[in-house]
C-alpha cells in the first residue's frame, strides 16, 4: 500500500470512529452546500412577510422581506428597498403580507418511529405485530407530517424497538430521497433490565424490547460506543419508573441505573463529543441525571427546588412535553391508573417553578407517544398556560431549542448565513399563540413544502 493510500485509509478510519459512517455523507454534503452557496449567480427568493419574528434583533418587524439564495437567507430587506422593488425578473417571490413568518420551528423531542400509544396494548402491537420496515414506512409520512406542521428540525429521541431505522431515514432526508425536517437521532435508549416494556409476557416467549438494555458501567459504555458508531447523534437514557405521588405531593420513583452506571454513560457519551436526554420524570430519576451531568430532562414532571438551581446553574435543559402528560394521562387512567392525573397538575407547577427559577426551557413534545395526526403544535398553549409568555413559548421552539441542538449557526433564527428554513402563520401569535397550529407556509433550506396562502 503506497503512502498516500495508507495515510488516506487512516483519514477514512478516523472519520469513522469519530463520526460513524452515515457521519461521513452528511459531512461530503455539509461541503457540498457550502461550495453552492458560494455561488453568487445563482437565481434570488423573496418572501414579502407582513410581520417578521425571530430575526436577530427579537423585535418585531413590519413589511419585512427575507432575500433567499442557495436555500440560505443572504439579507433581510424592508419592503421599500430598492434591492427589493428593482428584482430581476423571474425571481421566485412568495406573498405573505397576510401572514407572521417565524423561523421554522424545531420540536426537540419525538418519535418518528411510533404512531400513538394511549395504551400499553396500542404500544405492545407496534412492537409485536408491524414488521421494523413498516414502521420505517409509517415514519416517513410522520417526518412529512412534522414538516407540515411547521417543524423544520426535531430530535428524535429513540426507535422503539425499531433498531437503527432513525438513521435510514435521517440521512434519506439530508440525501433529498425523501422529504422531512432536519433531523437529530437518539436510535436506540439505553435502560436496565426489568424496566422497560416489552413486560409481563410469560419467561418461555421471547419477546422485543422497545431499549437497549445494559447492566453494568462497562456495558453502559460499550452500548454509547456501538450506537455512536451506527450513527447516534445523541444518547438518550431512561433513568426512572414506577411513578407514585406521595403524600407530600412529591412524585417519586424507582430509579433505574445506578449512579456508577449512568455517570458511566454520560462521561463516555461526552468523551465522544455527544449530548445526553434523560428520560427523568420524577425526584429521584431528576437528581441522579443531574448529578451525572445529562444535557436535558425530558418530561420532568417534578423537580425538586434543589435540583433546578443546578440545572439553572450548569444549563441543563428542561423538555417539558406537557401536552403528552395530558394525553397519557387519559389512557393511563382507563387502564386503572390514576396517578397519571394527578401527575398532570404536578407537572404544571413544576413547569411554573422551572421557569421561575430560570432553568432553560426548550420546546418537545413527545409526537408519536401521540397519534401524529394530532398537531404538536398544541405544546404551545399549554406553555402559555402554565406561565410563559407567548414570546417565551416561541423563542422555547426556536432560539433555545437550535442552541440544545448545537445548531445555532445554522438554524434558530432569520439571520442572513442561516438556512432558509421559515414558517407563516395566520395572525399574532404573539397576541393568540394558538395561530402556530394553522401554519400556511413552510420553507425548509429555501424549497417551499406547503403554500396553503
Amino acid at each position: 500500500m503506497s503512502l498516500m493510500r495508507s495515510f488516506l485509509a487512516i483519514l477514512v478510519c478516523a472519520g469513522i470512529f469519530l463520526f460513524g459512517p452515515s457521519r461521513i455523507v452528511s459531512t461530503l454534503a455539509v461541503e457540498g452546500q457550502s461550495k453552492a452557496v458560494s455561488d453568487q449567480s445563482s437565481p434570488l427568493t423573496y418572501v414579502h412577510c407582513g410581520t417578521l419574528i425571530g430575526g436577530a434583533s427579537q423585535a418585531a418587524r413590519k413589511n419585512a422581506v427575507i432575500e433567499i439564495q442557495n436555500g440560505k437567507i443572504k439579507a433581510i430587506l424592508d419592503a421599500s428597498s430598492e434591492a427589493f422593488k428593482n428584482r430581476a425578473a423571474g425571481s421566485a417571490f412568495y406573498d405573505l403580507r397576510y401572514a407572521t413568518c417565524l423561523p421554522g420551528l424545531i420540536d426537540t423531542h419525538t418519535h418518528v418511529l411510533l404512531q400513538g400509544d394511549i395504551t400499553a396494548a396500542q404500544y405492545d402491537e407496534q412492537l409485536l405485530k408491524w414488521s421494523v420496515p413498516y414502521r420505517t414506512i409509517l415514519a416517513t409520512q410522520a417526518a412529512r407530517k412534522a414538516l407540515d406542521y411547521g417543524f423544520t428540525t426535531i430530535r428524535d429521541l429513540e426507535t422503539e424497538g425499531a433498531g437503527y431505522a432513525d438513521v435510514a431515514l435521517r440521512d434519506a432526508i439530508n440525501r433529498g430521497v425523501i422529504p422531512g425536517p432536519r433531523m437529530k437521532v437518539a436510535t436506540r435508549a439505553l435502560d436496565v433490565t426489568g424496566a422497560y416494556p416489552l413486560l409481563g409476557y410469560s419467561p418461555e416467549v421471547p419477546v422485543p424490547h422497545g431499549v437497549q438494555l445494559v447492566d453494568g458501567p462497562d456495558e453502559g459504555r460499550k452500548a454509547v460506543r456501538e450506537q455512536i458508531s451506527n450513527g447516534a447523534d445523541w444518547i438518550k437514557v431512561y433513568v426512572d419508573r414506577s411513578y407514585f405521588v406521595r403524600l407530600d405531593g412529591v412524585l417519586d420513583d424507582i430509579p433505574t441505573f445506578t449512579p456508577e452506571e449512568l455517570h458511566a454513560i454520560v462521561d463516555e457519551a461526552h468523551r465522544e463529543r455527544h449530548k445526553v436526554a434523560a428520560h427523568a420524570a420524577a425526584i429521584r430519576g431528576v437528581h441522579n441525571a443531574v448529578e451525572a451531568g445529562v444535557d436535558s430532562i425530558e418530561h420532568g414532571m417534578y423537580i425538586a427546588d434543589d435540583d433546578m438551581k443546578t440545572m439553572a446553574a450548569r444549563g441543563i435543559v428542561y423538555v417539558p412535553t406537557l401536552y403528552v402528560g395530558e394525553y397519557v394521562a387519559e389512557g393511563r387512567a382507563a387502564e386503572g391508573h390514576p396517578v397519571w392525573v394527578q401527575m398532570v397538575n404536578i407537572h404544571a407547577d413544576t413547569f411554573r417553578k422551572a421557569l421561575k427559577a430560570g432553568v432553560k426551557i426548550a420546546f418537545g413534545t413527545d409526537a408519536g407517544g401521540f397519534d401524529w395526526n394530532t398537531n404538536p403544535a398544541k405544546e404551545f398553549a399549554l406553555m402559555v398556560k402554565y406561565g410563559m409568555t407567548p414570546a417565551q413559548a416561541i423563542r422555547a421552539a426556536t432560539q433555545t431549542a437550535a442552541e440544545l441542538l448545537e445548531m445555532s449557526d445554522e438554524v434558530g433564527s432569520i439571520e442572513p448565513g442561516k438556512w432558509a428554513d421559515i414558517v407563516a402563520a395566520p395572525g399574532d401569535p404573539l397576541a393568540d399563540i394558538q395561530v402556530l397550529e394553522h401554519i400556511k407556509f413552510v420553507m425548509k433550506g429555501g424549497v417551499v413544502y406547503q403554500n396553503k396562502e
